[in-house]
């Protein structure tokens, strides 16, 4: 078995494992970024096993300078994609917010600490709206 049979090379920018549709970055992010084990990256997905997060590192360090481009590529788009929501927030991000507010502005007014039926009646009033 060669090492690229573990992956699904959808496109240049979306690679997958195998039968999966855990793309070959999240793994990496894991890794790399986080410091976590194979054994801990296994648990952080349902889908995979421990031969696919121990393929997934070997395709990375035997294709290094590709594979980094790949992820630089991926925090960029993934960068992008957060500004983009930030300047175009959904309705739901826009009640959440609202929500955040009028918390802190609470907080602020009483100087104390808002009990759970004040955090409830807050989130009630901007459902309601």
């Amino acid at each position: 078995m060669q090492i690229e049979d573990y992956f699904d090379f959808q496109r240049p920018d979306d690679i997958r494992l195998k039968g999966t549709r855990v793309g070959i970055e999240n793994i990496l992010y894991e890794y790399l970024y986080h410091s976590r084990s194979p054994e801990e990256i296994v648990n952080c997905f349902s889908s995979i096993k421990l031969e696919q997060v121990y393929a997934t590192i070997l395709y990375y360090l035997h294709n290094k300078e590709t594979v980094s481009q790949y992820l630089t590529d991926w925090l960029e788009w993934g960068h992008e994609q957060w500004k983009q929501q930030q300047l175009n927030p959904t309705p739901t991000m826009l009640r959440l917010r609202k929500i955040r507010a009028e918390i802190e502005a609470r907080k602020k007014e009483n100087a104390e600490i808002l009990t759970g039926r004040e955090y409830e009646s807050i989130i009630q009033n901007a459902i309601a709206q």
